[in-house]
């Protein structure tokens, strides 16, 4: 409470204070000039921390959620989930595709050879 009584708004920076880990909305700059937005955390994968942005859905794009190490983050500015939302609308960041092993085509018959029934 304030010295008038009124209660104070938690800010982002404020309720990750209190909790002693970040969890907010946020526009972050990365290395290589590309700009991201969504909701940031830490998460600890291999032992190592990274920072994970979940990236909200918007009209042009799925939701998705992709990692960073520190080292390749310039700036993180914590706002508004409204902020965070209107940012990811207008950014148009595509996420990678996972990586997908393609069957290959079976091999053509040669003469004398049937196809094997499964």
């Amino acid at each position: 409470m304030t010295k008038t009584g009124a209660k104070q708004q938690k800010t982002p920076e404020s309720a990750a204070a209190d909790s002693g880990k970040f969890e907010a909305w946020a526009i972050v700059e990365l290395m290589g000039h590309r700009k991201i937005a969504g909701k940031v955390s830490e998460q600890i994968i291999a032992g190592a921390p990274l920072l994970r942005i979940d990236v909200p859905e918007v009209p042009a794009q799925a939701a998705f959620t992709t990692f960073y190490g520190p080292h390749t983050i310039y700036s993180l500015t914590p706002t508004t989930e409204e902020i965070a939302r209107r940012f990811a609308c207008a950014m148009r960041t595509m996420p990678v595709d996972p990586y997908e092993i393609r069957q290959l085509p079976a091999p053509p018959l040669t003469d004398g050879e049937e196809e094997d029934e499964i």
